[in-house]
């Protein structure tokens, strides 16, 4: 397009250069600066294109020029947003969308990028799973206005912090504590946004990056053992156990995922294993 003039830019899940760390005492990086976005494109020069728009506004993107190398990838790492192109060889969109949608609780939002403008064909792409469509050409300002819109359904602020209910567990962001079953348990801040995010994607597998990054921001000098020290202390603190209705796991060489379970399974369960 003209006035694009992008650079090379990494495809197939390589990843691009890692950004400086900021210096201390420096404000916390904005919303889009914490967000991953993969591209996926059989021509890699407009995933070139749809980076050089995106990059700019500070969102990480990772291109890939195939549907199956995507698909691979997202079982080692979380992305917060696809852009995909309707039309490739492989599998096309559509089908690359149902794939995704197979398991809702692990799949992000998705912008189905396409040269169709027939409606009844805009129409089967958003009933397929995707969150928005772009109709090609591409124009920047659209682009970004339409991501930025996906940014800000997917984590809209509340007006003022209110409480959250999850099972029986709730937590309240003005005090910092999670109650559940009479209890109740103060939390430090960095538990409370780990405890939120983790009930807020029940049953999605988390990577350990993604956690690290939405909850410490761009930190690339800060060990993964800091946050599995904060998932075992959440872990204990809030009981989170089958027989309290949730389970917290470890998902091995990716992150964690916390689960919804039956406490009466669990009970039963157990007392079979005790005979």
């Amino acid at each position: 397009m003209k006035g694009w003039s992008p650079a090379r830019r990494p495809t197939d899940g390589e990843l691009p250069a890692a950004r400086p760390a900021p210096p201390r005492g420096a404000p916390l990086p904005s919303l889009s600066e914490q967000m991953k976005v993969a591209l996926l494109d059989d021509d890699q020069s407009h995933n070139t294109l749809v980076a050089s728009v995106l990059d700019p506004a500070g969102f990480t993107c990772t291109s890939f020029t195939q549907p199956s190398r995507l698909l691979a990838e997202l079982r080692k790492q979380t992305f917060d947003l696809i852009i995909l192109d309707w039309n490739m060889p492989e599998l096309s969109g559509v089908e690359t969308l149902k794939l995704l949608r197979e398991d809702p609780a692990t799949a992000p939002p998705v912008l189905l990028l396409t040269s169709r403008s027939v409606e009844a064909d805009l129409v089967a792409g958003l009933n397929a799973g995707a969150d928005d469509y772009i109709v090609k050409p591409l124009q920047p300002q659209v682009l970004l206005a339409r991501v930025n819109a996906v940014v800000r359904r997917i984590h809209r602020p509340p007006v003022q912090p209110q409480t959250e209910q999850h099972g029986q567990y709730r937590l309240d962001p003005g005090a910092q504590t999670a109650s559940w079953g009479g209890h109740v348990e103060a939390l430090t801040p960095k538990e409370f946004q780990l405890a939120s995010l983790l009930f807020n994607n029940l049953s999605r597998p988390l990577s350990r990056e993604y956690l690290l990054r939405r909850i410490w921001g761009q930190r690339p000098d800060l060990e993964t053992r800091t946050l599995d020290a904060h998932v075992s202390r959440l872990r204990a603190k809030l009981h989170l156990r089958p027989s309290n209705g949730f389970r917290l796991s470890t998902v091995y060489g990716f992150g964690y995922r916390l689960e919804a379970c039956d406490p009466e399974t669990a009970e039963a369960t157990n007392a079979v294993g005790g005979d």
